[in-house]
């Protein structure tokens, strides 16, 4: 199989990511249809619910639907209210070490997946990281080097709120501390359950457990693998191996220190990094997040991509990942 990344810099919604949105448009919106239009909601509710819990958004919102030319599907598309539902894998980890440093693996469905690693300056503030819709981030980090991530919570639950890409891009566009993406997180709804890490350049740094269902929980979690305080969807916890992955972890933290080079390249190899591409949760990339430098690296096995916040290259990467042994 093959994937191939994109490194993009466009400072406002321009001919660029209108090239890509076009590219993807058919596939957007046939998954926004997925379980029929009748279940999302109108335009005229994204964008109230827009102005409602990020008020902050709507006028980029507006230059990305005009840049787009963004009919009622797309736009409402989008907004990222009310989406359907989607799973993700997913392992990441705040390594012990003296330095701030974020690692997490991505493991997602690859034709459901941009492949676009993008950095912006929308309403003066850069920000780079992985999309999803290219308007969301799957992860990324602000020039204030406030670092997030996101792993699924591994439950069923669906309600009234936004999908977790969108709500981790307006957390980067407006927060500089760990208290204000913490105030940022218990306010704004989430459509199913995620778990978010925020980290600093100071090395603070929390995990929130968002729910539907339930108040969003803050907690010094340094892990996050696909469940919350328990398990609670036990058969996707087991396709996933979702305690297996975070009992590695936490005994990577708490039993062996490391380095930096031996922690990240730990997410490169089994039982982190995975192989089930056929089953939807095949690891497509790490990111490693320095937060003290304004510096990201996606990783493959053998393959190393830098990207800046200060110098950000825009180019592309071919990668082919390694067959599964079944």
């Amino acid at each position: 199989m093959k994937l191939t990344f994109r490194a993009v810099e466009e400072k406002k919604p321009g001919q660029k990511l209108s090239a890509i949105f076009s590219e993807y448009r058919d596939s957007y919106l046939k998954w926004w249809a997925s379980e029929g239009l009748s279940s999302r909601p109108t335009y005229s509710e994204c964008r109230h619910a827009l102005k409602t819990h990020m008020p902050e958004m709507v006028e980029t919102y507006d230059m990305l639907c005009a840049s787009f030319g963004a009919g009622d599907l797309e736009a409402r598309f989008l907004s990222f209210f009310c989406p359907p539902r989607y799973l993700a894998g997913c392992s990441q980890a705040i390594w012990q070490g003296p330095e701030p440093l974020m690692v997490r693996n991505y493991d997602y469905d690859p034709s459901a997946f941009d492949g676009v690693f993008l950095k912006t300056s929308w309403n003066g503030r850069k920000v780079m990281g992985t999309t999803d819709g290219l308007f969301g981030l799957l992860d990324g980090m602000n020039d204030a080097g406030l670092t997030v991530s996101l792993t699924f919570g591994g439950r069923r639950a669906v309600g009234e709120g936004f999908g977790v890409p969108l709500i981790l891009r307006y957390l980067l566009q407006t927060c500089s501390t760990i208290e204000e993406a913490m105030k940022v997180l218990l306010r704004v709804p989430c459509h199913m359950s995620y778990n978010v890490t925020v980290l600093d350049r100071d090395r603070q740094f929390f995990t929130a457990f968002l729910a539907p269902d339930r108040p969003t929980l803050i907690t010094r979690a340094a892990v996050s693998t696909n469940h919350q305080e328990r398990v609670e969807w036990k058969s996707h916890a087991r396709l996933t191996a979702t305690v297996e992955r975070e009992r590695f972890l936490l005994h990577r933290l708490t039993l062996h220190p490391e380095t930096k080079e031996v922690f990240v390249g730990s997410f490169l190899k089994p039982p982190l990094y995975s192989l089930a591409f056929d089953q939807g949760f095949g690891t497509l990339y790490t990111a490693a997040y320095h937060p003290r430098d304004l510096e990201a690296e996606l990783l493959w096995p053998g393959r190393r991509w830098k990207k800046s916040v200060a110098q950000f290259n825009s180019d592309n990467l071919l990668v082919i990942y390694p067959v599964s042994p079944s």
